[in-house]
Parts: C-alpha cells; sequence; structure tokens
C-alpha cells in the first residue's frame, strides 16, 4: 500500500512581510520636524526672501512699494560711509582676532593645567558672560572714564590719562577689550571640553619622556585642538561682521565714524534714514559675504567628522 506524505501548505500568515517604506519608519520624525521647519520658514528662511526682494524696491509704507531695480545698490556703493564702514568692521574684525580670539585657548590652556581650584576658575572664567549688558555697559563706561580706575593707575604710575572713548586711535580697542573680557567664557567652555577629551596617557607618556610642560602644550594640547581653533576662528568672523549693538550702546559708531561697523551702518540706513530698500541692498551684500565664510564653516566641520 503506497503511502503519501502529506505536503505543508505555508499559511499566508507566515509569508514574509514586505518591510516599511523608509517614509513610513520615520514618519513620527518627520513630524516632529514640522513645527521647526515652520519657524525656521517664519522667521528666517521667509526675511531673508523678503530682503532680496525689498531690496529691488523703494519702500513706502504709505504710497507703496516702487520697484527700482538696482537703484538701491548703486546709491549704497556710492555712499562714502559704506566703505569706512567696512573699513572699521575690517579692523574690529582684526582687533577681535589679535585681542581676544586666543584668551580662551589660553585660559583653557592654563586651567587644564592647574592642578587645584580648577572647578573654581572654570567658574570665574565663565561669570562675565553672563553679566547683563546694561550692567556691562555702565561698568566699562565707568571704568573708561578720563577719572575712573585705570586712568588712574596709569596716572598713578607716571602715564597721561587715556581718552578710551572719544580718542579715535582708542574708541575701537577699548569696545574690543570690552567684548573680549564678556564673551570669551563661552569659548573657553569649548576648548576646556576639547582639552578633557585628549587621552590622559599622551600627558603621562610625554612626562615620562621628560617633556616640560610648554612641550606638551606645542605637540599635544595644540595639535589635539586644531579643529575647533579652526572653527572658532570662523564663527568669530562671522559673529563679529554682524555685530552692532556695543558700537550702537556704547558711543553710537563715534568718535567721528571711528567705530561706524558695517552691521551699524545697516541699523541706520533702516531706522534712522528709514530707507529699508537701500538697508535691504546692503544687508544682500553682507548675506553674500557671510555665506561664503559659512560654506567655509560648513567644510570644516565635514572635515573633522571625517577625521
Amino acid at each position: 500500500m503506497n503511502q503519501t506524505t502529506a505536503v505543508p501548505v505555508r499559511s499566508l500568515d507566515t509569508q514574509p512581510k514586505r518591510p516599511p517604506a523608509k517614509w513610513k519608519k520615520h514618519l513620527w520624525g518627520y513630524l516632529f520636524l514640522i513645527p521647526a521647519i515652520g519657524i525656521f520658514f517664519t522667521f528666517l528662511w521667509l526675511p531673508i526672501g523678503k530682503g532680496i526682494v525689498y531690496s529691488f524696491y523703494h519702500i513706502d509704507f504709505v504710497k507703496g512699494d516702487t520697484y527700482v531695480g538696482w537703484d538701491n545698490y548703486a546709491r549704497v556703493l556710492k555712499d562714502p560711509n559704506v566703505l569706512v564702514s567696512v573699513k572699521n568692521t575690517l579692523y574690529y574684525m582684526g582687533l577681535g582676532l589679535v585681542i581676544g580670539f586666543w584668551v580662551p585657548i589660553l585660559f583653557a590652556i592654563a586651567i587644564s593645567e592647574m592642578r587645584r581650584f580648577q572647578g573654581f576658575a572654570r567658574i570665574a572664567a565663565y561669570l562675565p558672560y553672563v553679566v547683563p549688558v546694561v550692567v556691562l555697559y555702565g561698568l566699562w563706561r565707568w571704568l573708561y572714564d578720563p577719572v575712573g580706575p585705570i586712568n588712574a593707575v596709569l596716572t598713578k604710575i607716571g602715564f597721561d590719562s587715556v581718552m578710551f572713548l572719544t580718542d579715535k586711535a582708542w574708541s575701537m580697542i577699548s569696545i574690543v577689550i570690552m567684548e573680549t573680557w564678556q564673551s570669551f567664557g563661552s569659548a573657553l567652555l569649548i576648548y576646556i571640553a576639547a582639552i578633557s577629551s585628549i587621552p590622559r596617557d599622551w600627558y603621562e607618556a610625554a612626562e615620562i619622556d621628560g617633556a616640560g610642560i610648554w612641550k606638551r602644550i606645542r605637540y599635544i594640547t595644540l595639535p589635539a585642538i586644531k579643529n575647533q581653533i579652526v572653527l572658532l576662528f570662523l564663527l568669530q568672523l562671522i559673529a563679529t561682521s554682524q555685530n552692532f549693538q556695543t558700537h550702537y550702546a556704547v558711543l553710537d559708531g563715534g568718535p567721528n565714524n571711528a567705530t561706524l561697523t558695517y552691521a551699524l551702518l545697516v541699523i541706520r540706513y533702516a531706522f534712522t534714514r528709514q530707507d529699508y530698500g537701500s538697508a535691504s541692498a546692503l544687508g544682500v551684500l553682507m548675506f553674500l559675504v557671510l555665506s561664503v565664510l559659512a560654506i567655509l564653516q560648513y567644510r570644516m566641520s565635514s572635515g573633522k567628522e571625517e577625521a
């Protein structure tokens, strides 16, 4: 008698399921992105687009806008204050690099080499960053006063008083020193975090080989934080090119336009002259330059991640 073996029939429920589509897999992630995209579009991308459009118009809230083509660009490029503001901005950026850029690096290295009171030093260095700007301006106006503490010390040791805020040679330097004192704490934390990530074995091996503190800094610390130095260098260039608050609040571009920066000139065009079309044209020119710096920053950060 022939025996037949039953062939199992695969149930429909046991069929291998097709993996869900990629967009379904990340659906909730896309939904959570919608509010952020809406905020960025409303408060960043839309104003940028409108600024580009307004740069080709004469803006009049009563009679209506009038298309003027490239006239706004021609008008601002003929303004002698534009060239003055560009020179002052480049001078301000240069002073920021010479005076202020190396301060957080030096403090971060010094604090990392401390054997005691390292936590206290970090807090003390960061405290100026949390000082309200109103208090900051009042404090430094008092320090820079012709009969203030700094000039009192200078005259006591035999030097003449310095007109920090009214002398064209000192006004921009005074602003950079003030801003360096207030803002270097944020960059300091980044450098300290980078230094803390360096393996301690490297320093121990260097000490065993007889390397002193200066050789450890030169051959271990600085090469290890090179990427952070380059990125913060580009970020400082972008930040200083956009800065106007201190120049406006302390000296309003004076004395004799010695602290008139490009961003402050844009504010004057928009809110003093109420020439929003020309202000938009100046803003577009700044946007193009900053876009180049942003691309450099992105490439540097991409290179850092690949490394």
